[in-house]
């Protein structure tokens, strides 16, 4: 099967940023076969009209718990809402069949917005690879390690015995691709944290955890003369294959201890800056080669699942924080979203456009007034579009998101779906209505 793209502005994000602005571009059986401006080839299946737009590739969420759906909106403006209601809520309330339904919403959500692969962690997250399969999204997927009892698991042996199970059940996926997801530095023992990195050398797989993020996580390590960052690479998981999430209060000696390592980093500024927690130093850890793309962590606590959001508050934050309106240039931003996740991510052959990659793109429509005139497309992207203006979604070659509409499904059935087991769940919440 060949479709051939015409009419689009094409931001290839190849190592030149080399554009087309009258570019067309041909993808056949997922995979892209050619691209450029002039004559396209005319032998296509179908041919779409991109009406000027802009084309790139796919966007890529690195951190994100998408089943929390149903935590959208509940206690915003909490604090402490970790352990004063979240934890608790999951403990009493939460289900396998909630998992399965808002992942599908949440999915459902993230093509509509331009997400081609997301990295999760979450309970039960054999139900999220189900998902994915069923929606089109490729998914990095790790079941929640937590010493703690979880949705089910009641032990941390438990959550690892799942994880263990989604690296023999997808092994050789192209679509769900298993790694391991102990829950955070304070939250997971040193014994099951080298546990989770033995299995992730075992299958040569990512490792991600929350790190440096929380007040208390630090004021912990500093009682003890440590860093959450060397108290991992005291147990050996600083290394190629961590992705830590969040990273909010890095210190020099972290940023080159990570660099040194060749770790990534999954940066999440709308979470947290919302929470107050602070901004991570991004730009210091740019320039240590770290590579690092963006996150929208869960819809409780990031609330839209749009790297649009994350691309246009990282710019603000980091030329807030560093004082400096130069830095880190739109097309670098845009490059963050796109190639620098899946770099972080360690996914092949994705991330660009360029023949012998991966179909995985979006097309975002230019006719609204915030994107006119338009300069420079780059820009435009950052800060003046939103996931409204996504007309086209493919991954694989396949046409999830046409003319703004999901193609296999509509939205409001998805939240048909999930609404009809919510009951439940907002019934045990009200006992938190006070907080929440």
């Amino acid at each position: 099967m060949k479709t051939l793209l015409t009419n689009a502005r094409v931001l290839t994000m190849d190592d030149a940023y080399t554009q087309y602005a009258s570019g067309w571009l041909l993808q056949e059986d997922g995979w892209i076969a050619a691209l450029g401006e002039g004559d396209a080839p005319g032998d296509a299946d179908e041919t779409i009209d991109c009406g000027g737009g802009i084309l790139l590739p796919g966007f890529v969420n690195t951190h994100c718990h998408a089943s929390m759906i149903p935590f959208r909106t509940m206690g915003d403006d909490c604090p402490d809402r970790l352990r004063r209601f979240l934890f608790p809520l999951e403990q009493e309330a939460w289900s396998k069949e909630l998992t399965y339904l808002g992942a599908r919403f949440a999915i459902g959500e993230m093509l509509l917005s331009g997400i081609t692969a997301v990295a999760d962690m979450y309970y039960y997250e054999d139900e999220v690879a189900r998902a994915c399969l069923e929606m089109g999204m490729r998914g990095y997927l790790g079941e929640t390690v937590i010493c703690q009892r979880a949705p089910g698991s009641d032990t941390p042996e438990e959550a690892l015995e799942k994880s263990e199970a989604l690296f023999q059940q997808y092994a050789g996926n192209e679509w769900i691709h298993p790694l391991l997801a102990p829950h955070g530095t304070t939250t997971v023992s040193a014994e099951f944290l080298q546990k989770c990195q033995l299995l992730a050398e075992k299958y040569d797989a990512l490792l991600t955890l929350h790190a440096c993020e929380m007040d208390d996580e630090m004021r912990f390590f500093a009682e003890r003369g440590q860093t959450p960052i060397s108290y991992l690479d005291s147990l050996g998981l600083c290394g190629p294959h961590l992705l830590a999430v969040h990273c909010i209060h890095l210190t020099e000696g972290d940023i080159a201890l990570l660099a040194r390592r060749g770790a990534r980093i999954a940066h999440c500024p709308g979470s947290n800056t919302k929470a107050g927690k602070g901004i991570a130093p991004m730009r210091d850890a740019a320039r240590a080669g770290i590579p690092f793309g963006f996150g929208t962590d869960g819809a409780s606590s990031g609330n839209t699942l749009s790297l649009f959001d994350q691309m246009r508050l990282f710019a603000v934050c980091q030329k807030t924080k560093y004082h400096d309106r130069s830095l880190f240039p739109a097309r670098e931003i845009v490059r963050l979203a796109t190639r620098g996740g899946a770099e972080a991510l360690g996914m092949k052959k994705s991330g660009a456009l360029c023949p012998g990659f991966r179909a995985d793109l979006v097309l975002v429509g230019t006719d609204r007034p915030s994107l006119f005139p338009l300069y420079d497309p780059y820009s435009a992207l950052v800060y003046g579009a939103c996931a409204a203006d996504v007309r086209l979604v493919m991954t694989g070659g396949v046409l999830r998101v046409r003319d703004g509409k999901l193609t296999q499904t509509d939205a409001a059935s998805l939240r048909r779906d999930l609404e009809r087991v919510l009951p439940p769940f907002r019934a045990a919440a009200e006992k938190y209505h006070g907080i929440i």
